[in-house]
């Protein structure tokens, strides 16, 4: 027989380069149909249905494989000067346990990536990583910096259990004093002799869960024990939801931003704290930005057109009066508003709530309404709200 006979295609090939996750099989077994990459590594894209999937998420809850954020782990007595040296957030008051989104600027105040990060001790930080590899930055930066700290990728890998259903789910996993866990923070547990850390933190602005898996042999393990727990709460296997995260406002590192954006073009002043005595990187660079102020913002849009089919795979051009005045970023139809909505980034003066733009859809031109963001539940009351849990 031909050894070509004998070989079973792998039907998801972007070959051995790009890493897979604990969880890949899993995610396979339960019907991930189509993958991209992300932090070199394959990340679950769709099980079907995006809308069905948007749902799912709103309705019950989903699992989530978010392996790919990485994480990048930060230790030694200097380790909390090191941290705060990366961000323009302020971290002096930051409490072991606790949870901080942040960015993280180059020395013009651009933005390299946008962590969580998650303090476990007084000596030992992980940067929950964006589409970036902020690890060879870290470390870079560490050669020279004369602190005392290890840089390293530890061998941990996060999954995202979200929607209203999550605290039901984890109640059932972990017991009772899981419902105390408050949003931003943190827990090493156990789960059946699984080393995990839980945090109440997830990329979809519902009530949600991040459970990181610190024992890499035992993905497909953690995988099957959620999905049992979950299985009469609805709990579906899912992907992160662009429509939902759109919906939230919530950003997508080089799509709504990269290191040619700046935290106060965003919107994004609360995480710059220039009066903090840490010299951080970025900082008279964010200084500078903020005397002259921008030139550009990001903005939201109401799309006037049907339904997008899909979000956007390239930056459509947004005219006022003939003449480019930026672009939309990340846009999808929602389902649940019943409308095309949008990011978007444009000069500062035509950023105005109430302006139109029009907006070039592949080859269609449309009407843009400049509307406030996020565009559902501005309080993010469904993801901190306690009322959900138990």
């Amino acid at each position: 027989m031909l050894l070509s006979q004998t070989i079973t295609p792998n039907r998801f090939g972007f070959g051995t380069q790009i890493r897979k996750s604990p969880f890949f099989d899993a995610t396979v077994r339960w019907g991930a149909q189509n993958f991209s990459v992300y932090n070199h590594m394959y990340i679950p894209r769709d099980f079907g249905d995006p809308e069905q999937n948007f749902w799912n998420l709103v309705n019950t809850a989903i699992l989530c494989d978010v392996g790919v954020e990485r994480q990048v782990e930060i230790t030694g007595p200097d380790a909390a000067r090191f941290t705060q040296m990366l961000t323009p957030r302020d971290l002096s008051k930051m409490a072991v346990g606790q949870c901080k989104y942040v960015l993280i600027t180059d020395a013009e105040g651009g933005i390299l990536n946008d962590p969580i990060v998650l303090r476990l001790n007084e000596d030992r930080f992980w940067l929950s990583l964006a589409d970036s590899d902020i690890l060879l930055w870290a470390q870079g930066l560490a050669v020279n910096s004369g602190m005392d700290v290890t840089i390293r990728e530890p061998d941990v890998s996060p999954l995202q259990l979200q929607g209203p259903n999550s605290g039901r789910i984890m109640q059932a996993l972990f017991g009772d004093e899981i419902l105390d866990l408050r949003y931003f923070w943190l827990r090493e547990l156990e789960l059946n002799g699984i080393p995990v850390v839980v945090s109440r933190t997830g990329w979809s602005s519902e009530l949600g869960y991040e459970i990181y898996l610190q024992d890499s042999t035992r993905g497909d393990e953690l995988w099957e024990t959620i999905m049992a727990a979950g299985q009469y709460h609805g709990l579906q296997p899912g992907h992160t939801s662009t429509i939902r995260r759109i919906e939230a406002g919530m950003l997508s590192y080089h799509a709504d931003m990269n290191a040619q954006t700046n935290p106060f073009e965003l919107g994004l002043d609360r995480l710059v704290n220039l009066d903090i005595d840490a010299d951080f990187i970025g900082k008279e660079a964010l200084k500078r930005i903020k005397e002259t102020g921008v030139t550009r913002q990001q903005i939201g849009l109401v799309l006037e057109t049907t339904p997008l089919p899909g979000p956007n795979t390239v930056f459509w051009p947004i005219l006022k009066d003939a003449a480019r005045i930026g672009y939309v970023t990340s846009a999808v139809y929602s389902p649940r508003l019943e409308k095309n909505i949008a990011l978007a980034m444009v000069g500062a003066t035509y950023a105005g709530i109430g302006n139109d733009v029009q907006v070039m859809v592949d080859n269609l031109m449309v009407r843009g309404d400049v509307v406030e963001r996020p565009f559902f539940d501005p309080k993010k009351a469904l993801a901190t709200g306690a009322s959900q849990l138990g």
